[in-house]
């Protein structure tokens, strides 16, 4: 039909992805350009690199721009946070769930092949915030021990960026207003830098808030941030830059040089596209290999490429921030020919090349076209090799050439950089490092069940189960896999699967536990939680009210003292389709026996919904009453925060055939 538009191809850049050409004589305003394409002819490439000067200095006298920023002591650091960790903060890796405290040393050495880090952001709230009416500053504010966590990680060497959620609009509001509130928070955290999640910028009052403070935080945007913010917004996301075949250059890197950027593309399970864009313009990497819960782990091949530039960005920072940067300048014949791209980063004294290899297997030859000069020196910086007669560029790969002039000293980091480059074997494999969400199973009731109780029917059952795909996706796998950003309707849509399942013979409370009942176990038992922040943080007056503010691990106390277990997500599905099963008032999500772990990610199956609802931003979490068949994949916090006046639980008793 004339006029309609193509369908959207989820695996295809979108026009606000693909890189920007730059017009001949470069005086155009691209100020939000994400990627400059270079030419397909290298005989252009000589022009490009003039007309990507011109451009530059048109835009910062245009913009009356500074520099001002880059030169604070107190954030010069963060020109070379080469490799910034988005880590959830109840990551198993960081937190052992089982004894309830954080784990920093475990989580650094499960990244340890990826090359280390320079920081890391702390997420706290998205996926769960909207539970209840907790907001985003509550969800950092509630963690015992958070600011020794960031001590131990500055201990570390390492820099702690918190995350800031502009669209949290519909949750318990902060009497300061947020630029305050979060000034505050990042006081009190003593943390480093921010995270502007959905935010290409910080508006006038947040950046002001956040920037000229007596602790400056740097501040981080999502995605391409306008040369205007490059002024006060000292690092940015290169989230979905598509590149062109011959490595194009990242616009606010060119414009700002100490301008730091971290490619990342969250759902691919091929990395070496962000990989190469980052090493070819002297920038860094987000890695994030667990995205709201769904393991996207990295192959060993790109954690490989990993290692090998951030052994030679950090060592010669110095280089690629203050040498000449000439783009797509110094390939053999040889090498393009073979889609081997070089770029230069020149001193007086030195000069490195990067070198990345486009193509589909390992590249061996010599890959630069200028001769060594007599009396200089060659090292392959990522082999670690002195003298190379000729240069392997892996398949998907990267390498790097020093070339030190006649008489010029070498480095000091030279000896160690080669000794480790040398030492490092890499690798070719390219296989997604799959994890499978284990179920953890509950142990057995021991008594006969009440009356009342609902007899779910034994044996196999075809059950619809619903849920909103957010991107926590369900049980198991990404919910988009080597996508391009996920719009709607592929975004926080409904959804539906039928699952085979089978249980045993089983028998559901009719209703939830009640205060009334969870007091009498409390007098009863003595119980105290082993972490006991927010417990019981819900009503407590009405003894026929749902009791509230208990954690998985309280709820399983209680069954465990009354002789039964939790109902599984299936079992109270189930029941909840037989006669006499009701919910106490006010309605509540329950817990179920739906616990499970990759190793990275814990998570359980809410079930039921609860009166309780966030409005005003898809991000929260669901909240309204829900149809039985409606499944919340609920990531587990740790430390109380798990624990919500919107959450309770029933519980449920294994039946002996025949009951």
């Amino acid at each position: 039909m004339a006029g309609t538009e193509p369908a959207f191809d989820p695996l295809v850049p979108r026009p606000i992805d693909r890189p920007t050409v730059l017009p001949p004589g470069g005086l155009t305003d691209a100020d939000t350009a994400k990627i400059f394409a270079a030419p397909g002819d290298p005989a252009e490439w000589p022009a490009w690199r003039a007309d990507l000067t011109t451009w530059r200095d048109e835009a910062r006298r245009r913009l009356r721009y500074s520099g001002a920023a880059y030169e604070v002591p107190a954030t010069r650091w963060a020109a070379s946070a080469y490799a910034v960790a988005q880590v959830w903060l109840w990551d198993e890796r960081l937190f052992d769930h089982r004894e309830q405290r954080f784990t920093p040393d475990a989580f650094l050495a499960s990244l340890a092949g990826q090359g280390g880090l320079d920081g890391l952001v702390l997420w706290h709230a998205y996926p769960v915030i909207g539970i209840d009416d907790r907001n985003q500053f509550d969800y950092y504010r509630d963690v015992p021990g958070l600011r020794g966590l960031v001590d131990a990680f500055h201990e570390r060497g390492l820099r702690v960026f918190v995350d800031y959620n502009p669209w949290d609009t519909g949750t318990r509001r902060a009497e300061r207003g947020d630029a305050a509130e979060f000034a505050a928070l990042v006081a009190e955290l003593d943390a480093d830098g921010v995270f502007l999640d959905t935010l290409k910028e910080g508006d006038a009052d947040l950046t002001r808030a956040l920037t000229e403070g007596p602790r400056p935080q740097v501040l981080e945007g999502e995605s391409r941030v306008p040369n205007q913010r490059i002024e006060d917004h000292l690092l940015s996301w290169a989230q979905w830059f598509a590149d062109s075949e011959a490595p194009g250059v990242q616009r606010a890197h060119w414009y700002e040089r100490r301008h730091m950027l971290h490619s990342i593309r969250r759902w691919n399970r091929d990395h070496s596209g962000e990989l190469q864009s980052a090493w070819m313009n002297g920038t860094g990497i987000l890695v994030w290999d667990a995205v709201f819960g769904v393991w996207v782990g990295w192959n060993a091949r790109d954690e490989a490429t990993l290692r090998r530039m951030l052994r030679v960005q950090r060592a010669a920072h110095d280089l690629l921030t203050a040498g000449e940067w000439s783009p797509l300048e110094g390939a053999s014949a040889a090498a393009l020919e073979a889609r081997v791209y070089v770029s230069r980063w020149s001193t007086p004294d030195a000069t490195l090349w990067t070198i990345v290899n486009r193509g589909d297997a390992d590249w061996t030859g010599d890959p630069l076209d200028a001769p060594l000069p007599n009396g200089a020196k060659r090292f392959d910086v990522t082999a670690g090799l002195a003298d190379p007669t000729e240069v392997t560029v892996p398949a998907r790969g990267v390498a790097g050439v020093l070339e030190l002039a006649p008489g010029a000293p070498e480095p000091d980091w030279l000896p160690d950089l080669l000794k480790a480059a040398a030492a490092d074997p890499g690798s070719a494999d390219a296989t997604f490092p799959a994890r499978e969400a284990i179920r953890v199973r509950p142990a057995p009731s021991t008594v006969a069940p009440p009356v009342d109780a609902l007899a779910v029917p034994p044996g196999p059952h075809r059950l619809t189960v619903t849920y909103r795909r957010r991107e926590t996706g369900f049980y198991q796998g990404a919910p988009y896999v080597e996508e391009w950003k996920p719009l709607p309707p592929r975004l926080h849509d409904d959804r539906a699967e039928t699952l085979d399942v089978t249980v045993a013979s089983t028998a559901v409370a009719a209703a939830e536990v009640s205060v009334g009942e969870y007091c009498a176990f409390l007098d009863d038992t003595g119980y105290t939680p082993p972490v006991g922040s927010r417990f019981l943080c819900g009503p407590t007056e009405d003894d026929d009210a749902p009791v509230t503010g208990v954690a998985l691990a309280d709820a399983r106390a209680y069954a465990a003292w009354a002789g039964a277990r939790l109902p599984d997500e299936f079992e109270w599905q189930l029941a909840a389709a037989l006669p006499g099963f009701r919910r106490r008032t006010p309605a509540v999500w329950n817990w179920t026996e739906s616990e499970h772990t990759d190793g990275a990610t814990r998570f359980t199956m809410l079930k039921g919904g609860a009166d309780h609802r966030s409005e005003g931003s898809d991000w929260y979490a669901d909240g309204g009453p829900k149809d039985p068949s409606f499944s919340l994949k609920y990531l587990l916090p740790g430390l109380g925060l798990e624990r919500s006046p919107s959450i309770g639980f029933r519980i449920a008793w294994d039946l002996e055939d025949g009951r």
